[in-house]
């Protein structure tokens, strides 16, 4: 069920009046959860069984662990915990990538290995991170573990953010359940504003980027330097409407039901740093990474050496959650390497704001370099690319309105945030601007989107 269905619209908008209406606590909440279940098993019913199995593994163990106080049982149950659900992260998204990448020793030995046809779990990667953040926390004493099946079982089923986030923390969402307070207004028109937001930025922008960047990106060689380096720009655009969209319509969404979701974007392409960028960009799976891999690897504390390593582990491994191809790997890669040959300026301030703006054009360089290795499906397709963009051949010269415009809209936008009519973007009710700004968003959504709409990209994570 995707976000710009009507099915989804519906969907939300009953449980939106079952909240308001239903004055029972437990009654809503097996309400909500039977929602998010029909929201998942929507795609494939028969995942629905593994999203159950995550479920129930993590609530059993984290209901155990504190009953547990020799050292070396509570160790291994938090192996099972971390076997279980990384062995069906493993096996669904990464089996074949391994059998493929290890052909030529299959080959050598003389065995014959075949691949399966398997199909990835929608949101696989978003759940499995947030179980495990659970045990973990609980394994650490960070947090007491959740005494309710059904609390834990909406917490890892929410259906807002279940398939691409934001990555939730227990000790941020749990307690948020055991209350289940209703909306205030407040709350409820901020809810309303984000879903807007969201909606223009993935249908207008992403979708209209997407025009461009999909059938360019797909032959770079058939175009002109212009169009080609037109597709690289917009896919920057495209990938962050597109995934800072669906997590403002996520937020939104939780909104209206009562619950707050942890910011995940904050304009990253304003970051005056690789450093800075990763504190803007999809900032739940950074701080994830930053918690439960870098920090547990000794973080910044042994050293020049330690610390580099430790970065390229971390954001290799980032590289490799976004999917079972070397691209991911190498972007992963890329980005690790930017963080060790920034590091000694990363956080120091700008002396003048052209060095400022200097910062932020080559952090944006930097972003736009892996953002090539990211939509490339293979090394052959990124050469290919860059072939294109360095020594350019004749082409077919293309460049389409609509995608112009969101580009340049996008760019308004951060340039917008950066100053004092950044009010203008938050829609806040009492201004006179908001209901002229809201009308022309909607009207824009009926007259200029998309005839087909395409999935939201992390979607394939």
């Amino acid at each position: 069920m995707n976000f710009a269905q009507l099915e989804y619209i519906l969907l939300l908008a009953a449980i939106v009046l079952v909240n308001w209406r239903l004055q029972l606590p437990n009654l809503r909440k097996a309400i909500l959860l039977a929602a998010s279940y029909y929201f998942y098993a929507y795609w494939d019913y028969r995942f629905a069984g593994l999203l159950a199995i995550s479920t129930l593994l993590d609530f059993t163990i984290g209901w155990t662990l504190p009953k547990v106080s020799q050292r070396s049982l509570r160790r291994l149950l938090l192996m099972v915990s971390l076997v279980g659900n990384l062995g069906l992260l493993g096996f669904f998204k990464y089996f074949n990538f391994f059998i493929d990448s290890a052909r030529p020793l299959w080959d050598g030995l003389g065995w014959r290995v075949e691949t399966l046809e398997i199909i990835l779990p929608i949101g696989i990667s978003f759940y499995t991170f947030q179980t495990l953040s659970y045990t973990i926390d609980v394994y650490r004493e960070r947090i007491p573990s959740c005494r309710s099946l059904v609390d834990f079982a909406i917490y890892v089923a929410f259906f807002p953010q279940l398939v691409a986030g934001p990555i939730v923390r227990a000790a941020e969402f749990l307690p948020q359940i055991e209350r289940m307070l209703k909306p205030r207004r407040e709350t409820f028109y901020a809810g309303l504003a984000q879903l807007l937001r969201g909606y223009v930025k993935k249908v207008l922008i992403a979708d209209s980027l997407a025009t461009l960047v999909d059938p360019v990106m797909a032959g770079p060689e058939l175009y002109a330097w212009p169009t080609v380096v037109l597709a690289v720009f917009g896919y920057a655009g495209q990938i962050y409407a597109d995934f800072a969209g669906y997590s403002d319509i996520a937020i939104g969404s939780a909104r209206l039901l009562g619950f707050e979701l942890p910011e995940n974007f904050r304009h990253p392409y304003l970051a005056h740093s690789p450093r800075d960028f990763w504190r803007r960009w999809h900032i739940t799976l950074s701080t994830w990474l930053r918690d439960y891999v870098y920090i547990p690897l000794g973080g910044s504390h042994f050293g020049t050496l330690v610390t580099g390593r430790n970065l390229l582990v971390t954001m290799t491994l980032g590289g490799l959650w976004h999917g079972a191809s070397w691209n991911f790997v190498l972007w992963g890669f890329w980005h690790g390497w930017m963080l060790i040959a920034t590091r000694r300026w990363s956080d120091q301030p700008p002396p003048s704001p052209v060095r400022h703006a200097l910062r932020i054009a080559s952090t944006f360089a930097i972003v736009l370099v892996g953002w090539t290795l990211f939509r490339t499906t293979d090394l052959t397709h990124f050469a290919t690319l860059w072939r294109q963009l360095l020594l350019p051949q004749a082409g077919y010269l293309w460049l389409p309105p609509q995608p112009l415009i969101a580009l340049a809209a996008l760019a308004i936008e951060h340039v917008l945030w950066m100053t004092r009519y950044r009010e203008l973007l938050e829609l806040k009710p009492d201004r006179w601007t908001t209901p002229w700004l809201v009308g022309l968003a909607l009207a824009a959504l009926l007259l200029f989107a998309p005839t087909a709409f395409r999935p939201f990209v992390y979607f394939q994570f």
